[in-house]
């Protein structure tokens, strides 16, 4: 890397110099704007596949968001349940009672790939289908 730097205007006012990483950062973020609903975690795998949510949904799946009530309150999966993830291991038995598949999301991927695992532990049908975003696309 070098060290020349480049501007980056911002609201066609304020110039801030950026380095060459914070180049590659802008042209980054500026890629995933363009990517519809597409978190970072999704470029590693921390979500699952369309097809893979619609199939479940085919299967009278629930969607549980694991974000806060808070974060759920700005906008969610129509006919999702709100479980933070930070209580979800105090509503196994309930989720098991509900008797269907489940779709785990919240705002990357992340925190709905720990409540898949979670809940794959106690034997219950889940997958992570990251973003809320792309499961509300999913959602007919």
């Amino acid at each position: 890397m070098n060290n020349e730097f480049y501007f980056f205007v911002k609201k066609e006012i304020n110039v801030t110099p950026v380095t060459d990483f914070g180049l590659f950062y802008i042209k980054f973020a500026n890629y995933l704007k363009q990517k519809r609903n597409m978190g970072f975690f999704n470029l590693f795998g921390g979500g699952t596949s369309t097809s893979s949510i619609e199939e479940y949904l085919k299967k009278d799946a629930i969607v549980i968001d694991v974000r806060t009530p808070q974060e759920f309150f700005e906008g969610h999966v129509q006919g999702s349940k709100n479980i933070p993830l930070n209580i979800i291991n105090s509503k196994i038995e309930e989720i098991k009672k509900m008797g269907k598949p489940i779709i785990t999301c919240c705002r990357s991927g992340a925190r709905s790939g720990s409540a898949a695992s979670i809940l794959q532990q106690h034997s219950i049908d889940t997958i992570n289908g990251g973003p809320w975003g792309n499961v509300a696309n999913c959602v007919k």
